[in-house]
């Protein structure tokens, strides 16, 4: 496996090591040994979840506050997505950027969001199967969101917003400057 680094500090890319032969291929998704030794980060992933959504869906931006704030370790079984990250860290030197990459069943990259960043993704294949680990399972009362439009933060996601297919609670979410963050 091979460790990307970002711009924005704490964001990384994984990018596994593929065995390729005649009767396809085999590879790592994620080994706790490996991924420690690589990063340096010890992460005890709890909760796996999976999504099905089609092109031009737009899901997020969300995140979880304190005291149950989640990381996730995102990968595409099929289909791609532009999956992005926003620095919601108060006093962070990034705060308010985002960052980027297109994750794909093609490429099999991975995307880790630590706490403390608002995350989302636009479906930009016809189809597209998401699945990620958490670090903590889902909690209601520390949910928390940005606007996936907000023009300070200005992210490109990818596809026509004109055609963008945005859940009635994603619409309704603040701006980041209005946002209840607790990092």
């Amino acid at each position: 496996m091979n460790v990307i680094t970002t711009p924005i500090e704490g964001l990384i890319i994984l990018e596994p090591v593929i065995h390729r032969d005649d009767r396809g291929y085999f590879f790592e998704s994620y080994n706790k040994k490996t991924f420690e030794a690589l990063t340096g980060l010890k992460i005890d992933f709890m909760q796996d979840n999976q999504a099905l959504s089609v092109k031009n869906v737009l899901r997020g931006l969300h995140y979880q506050n304190n005291p149950v704030p989640q990381c996730k370790l995102l990968r595409v079984l099929e289909g791609s997505i532009w999956d992005v990250a926003v620095d919601i860290r108060k006093g962070s030197k990034t705060y308010g950027q985002w960052y980027g990459v297109e994750l794909s069943a093609e490429n099999k990259l991975q995307f880790l969001i630590p706490h403390g960043f608002a995350h989302g993704y636009a479906v930009t294949s016809d189809v597209a199967t998401v699945a990620y680990k958490c670090d903590n399972t889902y909690n209601k009362e520390c949910e928390g969101g940005v606007f996936y439009n907000d023009p300070a933060i200005g992210i490109d996601w990818k596809i026509n917003l004109d055609k963008a297919i945005v859940s009635d609670k994603d619409k309704k979410q603040p701006l980041l400057k209005d946002a209840n963050n607790l990092f």
